[in-house]
């Protein structure tokens, strides 16, 4: 199995799907500035890598990726690991192969593992199941500039054990102000708990933020792609609707000139 590179191996329920759980609507969210967010907003390449980082090291012990194939790792407009750096992380990871009937190394063309734990979900669309922003709907022109709150609710909800524990029912629970909620998943994150390739200080906000932006891109992998071609549309439609109207005009100035006339 895969080497576990987290102390945490908890028999945690992140986000669960407990009413107490849903869209912070209750609890605090931290309106974070993604760079992703925004008709032209682009996912940050090196945020996505420590984000990687921070998903193979903290969530990879409970959590699984089983819709995201290791080779989207090296995708444009993802973490974009040179091909080599994929393969190699690949082989960090073993999974099960039914025609072997046993375990084998991964390869670039697997996807990740399934979650360890019964009761950890997995986190490939956890970005789009959930909403940070809780109105009002209006016109819907936060929810364009700033999209749903997905990643804005998993940074805050990582970040977001304020040290309140309590022992109930054989349990151990802690509380959690995005979800404002008892919650079975103890904290994971902490300041220099890891040590960024890059060098960026490791604080535990900076990391809710890079696994959070990185749980978008697993859930969003072609939003740039998207919204390219989105702009693309837009142009056109705007274009097409110019020459309609002039075209319009010109077709219907003879009839009004005659109808002055009489």
């Amino acid at each position: 199995m895969f080497k576990k590179l987290a102390a945490s191996a908890v028999t945690a329920v992140l986000l669960a799907t407990s009413p107490a759980f849903a869209a912070g609507e209750k609890g605090e969210i931290i309106d974070y500035a993604f760079s992703f967010e925004g008709p032209f907003g682009t996912y940050d390449r090196n945020q996505l890598q420590r984000g990687l980082q921070v998903f193979t090291e903290v969530c990879a012990s409970c959590h699984g990726l089983e819709k995201v194939a290791f080779r989207n790792l090296s995708d444009d407009h993802g973490p974009e690991l040179p091909d080599d750096q994929m393969r190699a992380y690949a082989e960090l990871y073993e999974i099960w192969d039914p025609e072997l009937r046993d375990y084998r190394v991964a390869g670039s063309p697997d996807h990740f593992p399934e979650s360890q734990f019964e009761g950890a979900p997995d986190l490939s669309l956890m970005a789009k199941s959930r909403v940070g922003f809780s109105g009002p709907y209006g016109l819907g022109i936060n929810q364009l500039m700033n999209g749903m709150g997905g990643a804005e609710y998993i940074a805050s909800f990582v970040n977001g054990f304020n040290g309140e524990e309590k022992f109930e029912a054989g349990s151990m629970f802690y509380y959690n102000t995005a979800s404002a909620s008892w919650v079975s998943m103890a904290p994971v994150l902490y300041d220099d708990g890891i040590d960024y390739a890059d060098g960026t200080p490791a604080t535990a906000e900076q990391q809710a933020q890079d696994v959070a932006a990185f749980l978008m891109w697993t859930a969003e992998p072609k939003m740039v792609e998207r919204k390219q071609a989105g702009f693309v549309g837009v142009i056109f439609l705007s274009v097409l609707a110019a020459l309609l109207y002039l075209t319009n005009k010109q077709l219907w100035a003879p009839i009004k000139r005659a109808a002055k006339q009489d």
